[in-house]
């Protein structure tokens, strides 16, 4: 049995000699080749001694596993990358034109190169808005309520005076100048058996919306439904060329008249009535050249919310319809011929809505039946985010 001495003195020369080897294949190369080579820092571990004997271990860790391992995961990026940009292409090549989910084929861009002088007309555009929903079938929905539309006499506020007809309801629309629009809609209310007062005026001015409401009761003895529509949009690039005119022109129609409607309307109106008021998606998301009507929408949006506050011990529901880009003279009026042509291809359905696939939201909102449990409530239809 060697003593501990003896013991501490061979451990030691048996480092001193491992030492020696490690500074001699160093010299010669091969500590590097064994390493992988490069000027990696290279790392010794001398274990402790086990066993009756002394014995050192010199580990010299080696990365040859790790780099066959680095390797083969870049490898496998490099086969993902090559499979998603073979899918790419292809999926370029079946690329599909605009989603059709509906009851009937819709217009998909490009549409007519068309700009018209404000306020547009339906009656003059080459490519009709489609707004009377001949798939839609009436239940009674709205059996023989009354409601008055702003901005009923073409697009949305036309195909939703023909959807409320269809449901049993008579009709007072209101409208700007567009006397052949007014015309035709109330010929189409008028074909589904129902009654359909127009009136003409400016929902800017506040005396004029409150003879709008009093005719409307007068002729049909009361109101069940109000529908805030009408709106006026023009875009600009910069906010340096926003005039106050301008400014002016779209909060006074899309914020005033809508206030001055609903405050008008209100007297009228009793438990189980219902006001539903025209968004926008711009309301929700903004839009860089829509700066003031976005600043309208949004307001639309939140004066929504409170005013469903504010009737609920009332009875009557306050919502409204958020929509994204949707066919009508409103669009054409603003844009330019080249931009019309592209109007709702940068939606997720490659297209813009028609007003009959807008319409079916504000029956839903206006019944009764269908939904009396719903206040305050902001519905986007956008054609997907």
């Amino acid at each position: 049995m060697l003593g501990t001495g003896e013991r501490l003195r061979q451990f030691i020369g048996i480092v001193l000699v491992g030492v020696l080897r490690i500074a001699t294949a160093a010299s010669t190369g091969l500590l590097q080749k064994a390493v992988g080579g490069g000027s990696r820092p290279l790392r010794v571990f001398l274990l402790p001694p086990r066993g009756p004997f002394c014995i050192v271990n010199v580990v010299i860790l080696r990365n040859e596993e790790s780099k066959m391992s680095s390797k083969a995961t870049a490898a496998k990026q490099r086969d993902i990358q090559a499979q998603v940009e073979k899918a790419d292409k292809k999926a370029k090549l079946k690329a599909t034109g605009a989603m059709q989910a509906g009851a009937r084929h819709y217009p998909e861009p490009p549409f007519p190169k068309v700009h018209q002088d404000k306020p547009g007309s339906e009656a003059d555009l080459p490519l009709a808005p489609m707004c009377d929903a001949p798939f839609y079938e009436g239940s009674g929905k709205l059996r023989d309520k009354i409601a008055l539309i702003t901005g009923g006499d073409s697009g949305i506020g036309r195909s939703v005076a023909i959807l409320f007809a269809r449901e049993g309801a008579d009709i007072a629309i209101v409208h700007l100048d567009e006397d052949q629009d007014a015309a035709d809609t109330k010929a189409a209310i008028e074909k589904e058996g129902r009654q359909c007062l127009v009136i003409k005026g400016d929902v800017k001015d506040p005396k004029f919306c409150r003879e709008a409401v009093q005719r409307t009761t007068e002729h049909f003895s009361r109101l069940d439904v109000l529908v805030n529509n009408a709106a006026f949009q023009v875009h600009t690039a910069a906010i340096e060329d926003l005039t106050d005119e301008h400014f002016d022109e779209t909060l006074k129609t899309n914020l005033y008249g809508y206030f001055y409607m609903a405050k008008a309307a209100i007297p009228y109106l009793t438990n189980g009535s219902a006001i539903i008021n025209t968004g926008s998606v711009t309301g929700l998301e903004g839009s860089k050249e829509l700066l003031d009507y976005s600043m309208t929408k949004g307001g639309i949006h939140a004066f929504t919310k409170a005013l469903s506050s504010q009737l609920v011990p009332k009875g009557i529901r306050v919502n409204a319809v958020a929509p994204g880009p949707v066919w009508t003279p409103l669009n054409p009026s603003d844009k330019q011929a080249d931009d019309v042509a592209k109007f709702g291809s940068q939606t997720t359905m490659k297209r813009a809505a028609q007003p009959e696939e807008i319409a079916p939201a504000y029956v839903f909102l206006a019944s009764p039946q269908m939904s009396s449990y719903i206040t305050g409530e902001i519905l986007p239809i956008v054609g997907g985010y």
